[in-house]
């Protein structure tokens, strides 16, 4: 069984980084030897759709596979073979960041069709599983830009199931820094507290998505 992991934060050891690793575990608990792939954005370089319609050609052997050749391409390949995808993001301003945006504009887009009823061209179904991380509490997360992800991504896969992580400690040491809106001796309170959560939460998740592998 092969798992892809699409990591798009710029920190390999930040909060979306521990959250993946705990769903590896997860899936490790009841699945032994998965084939685990996990990619790091931002360390690979590559463009986001350049809207040249290769992807819908008639006729033609890129029907419905992106044509652009780069560092990603490969990575596209290796989803549409996988048995599980977890597309993890750190929300920037309210949204996904660029990287995940440039990933899944070269993902969807190549893999949704124009035939009737926009018909899925995946190759075949995928468990997808989302997670995001933030600064922001849930009254004010997102909820619209990440519906609109998963809606995209459950069109061409599967429904995904969603992960979120508020309210993030997003410094080492606050005090070096200009964060008068944000109280650290509160947000530490909250991160002792609810991120141990969060990773249990993730790894539980990959416990049950690798049950149904």
């Amino acid at each position: 069984m092969e798992i892809v992991i699409i990591n798009s934060s710029p920190r390999k050891n930040g909060n979306t980084a521990q959250l993946c690793d705990a769903f590896i575990k997860g899936a490790m608990q009841t699945l032994p030897k998965p084939k685990v792939t996990t990619v790091f954005l931002n360390d690979l370089k590559f463009k986001g759709c350049q809207s040249c319609f290769a992807c819908k050609l008639k006729d033609s052997k890129r029907y419905g596979k992106c044509s652009l050749n780069d560092e990603l391409s490969p990575i596209l390949s290796a989803v549409n073979k996988a048995d599980c995808l977890v597309l993890a993001s750190p929300i920037y301003l309210m949204d996904v960041n660029s990287s995940a945006k440039a990933f899944l504009e070269r993902l969807c887009f190549s893999l949704g069709s124009y035939e009737v009823g926009y018909r899925s061209l995946a190759p075949k179904e995928v468990i997808v599983v989302t997670i995001y991380t933030m600064n922001t509490t849930i009254e004010y997360s997102p909820v619209g830009a990440m519906d609109n992800v998963d809606a995209f991504l459950g069109h061409i896969f599967s429904t995904p199931r969603r992960l979120c992580a508020y309210n993030t400690y997003q410094f080492q040491d606050y005090s070096k820094y200009v964060v008068d809106v944000f109280d650290e001796t509160e947000k530490l309170k909250y991160r002792d507290k609810e991120f141990p959560k969060d990773l249990l939460r993730a790894y539980d998740l990959g416990r049950d998505i690798a049950t149904r592998l």
